[in-house]
């Protein structure tokens, strides 16, 4: 079985983080991960407290495997965060900036660190702020990141990183993609897209159809998203995210003016808590165009692992045998 340092700093059997999804129920597919040897995530994005906590139950009940928890600057809630701590998952994962002081307050706790980068300088300050777990994700990715692509981020950052295991995200849906990180230096993947088009995840079924259905000029970044979107609760975010398209969005950035953030925020997030999130965003990455089904989470990680494997024995074959193809 493909097997990386990042297996051993994070406790899996195969180098693969499942992505959080923030307010969306993710408890069932977050489980199935860590059944299949992976690092399943729960996000936390403006649910409330009680739910999360309630989630956290029911995972534990699930499942005995390492998990993360994670939480952004999007804002902060910081009784959320201080409740993650308590509750000791294997790991927090954390995007949109890179507080040094939460980094602080979880290893105290004995708890490791994902911080996802979007740059170089976000890199260094991992790097610096002493996270266990770099993802690289690329301008590819659905939901918030930014604009450097993968191929050309992860070994920039891989350069910095020394020691620090990094994770390739962004335009990663199969073991090409796996293989292909692997060969930049990386030491494994987050999956987003390919599996919020899986069956355990917990969102409408007329997002996960697009999804297969989509093409990866059908996913666009929305510039004017800070109208509708979290405001960050500390300077210096920064961060659009990739969607598909919906009526409120081709609205919204055709005539940002007219759209009202009072009035506008909230109805998307009871929307979202609702289970109809897909009708305002439906993040999806530019990955969509290498989704064709919607599977099992257990076999979309087996099929990407294993994939990889053959890849790269192939190729470790040809070059062996001096015979470039």
């Amino acid at each position: 079985m493909l097997r990386t340092r990042l297996c051993d700093v994070l406790g899996i059997e195969v180098p693969v983080i499942g992505a959080p999804y923030g307010p969306f129920e993710q408890v069932d597919l977050a489980a199935a991960l860590c059944g299949a040897g992976a690092l399943g995530s729960l996000g936390t994005a403006v649910r409330p407290l009680a739910d999360l906590r309630r989630q956290w139950a029911r995972m534990r009940e699930l499942t005995d495997r390492p998990f993360a928890i994670n939480h952004t600057l999007r804002p902060l809630n910081e009784e959320a965060f201080q409740a993650t701590l308590d509750e000791r998952p294997a790991a927090v994962s954390f995007h949109l900036g890179v507080p040094g002081d939460l980094i602080e307050r979880a290893h105290d706790a004995g708890i490791l660190w994902i911080q996802q980068v979007m740059d170089v300088q976000q890199a260094e300050q991992a790097v610096r702020a002493g996270a266990d777990v770099i993802v690289a994700q690329g301008g590819e990715a659905g939901g918030q990141g930014g604009e450097v692509a993968t191929m050309v981020l992860v070994p920039q950052v891989v350069d910095i990183a020394g020691d620090t295991p990094v994770v390739a995200a962004g335009g990663i849906a199969d073991g090409r993609g796996l293989a292909a990180a692997l060969a930049l230096g990386a030491q494994g993947v987050a999956i987003g897209t390919r599996l919020l088009a899986s069956v355990e995840m917990n969102v409408a079924t007329e997002w996960k159809d697009r999804i297969v259905a989509a093409d990866a000029r059908d996913t666009v970044k929305l510039e004017h998203s800070d109208r509708f979107m979290p405001p960050f609760s500390r300077p210096g975010g920064y961060a659009f995210p990739r969607s598909l398209r919906t009526p409120f969005l081709d609205d919204a950035e055709a005539h940002p003016e007219q759209l009202q953030p009072a009035e506008a925020g909230p109805r998307i997030v009871g929307a979202m808590l609702e289970g109809r999130g897909h009708e305002f965003l439906p993040f999806t990455g530019q990955s969509a165009a290498l989704v064709h089904d919607v599977l099992p989470a257990a076999e979309i990680v087996r099929r990407i692992v294993d994939d990889a494997e053959a890849i790269l024995r192939r190729t470790a074959d040809t070059y062996t045998r001096g015979i470039p193809r």
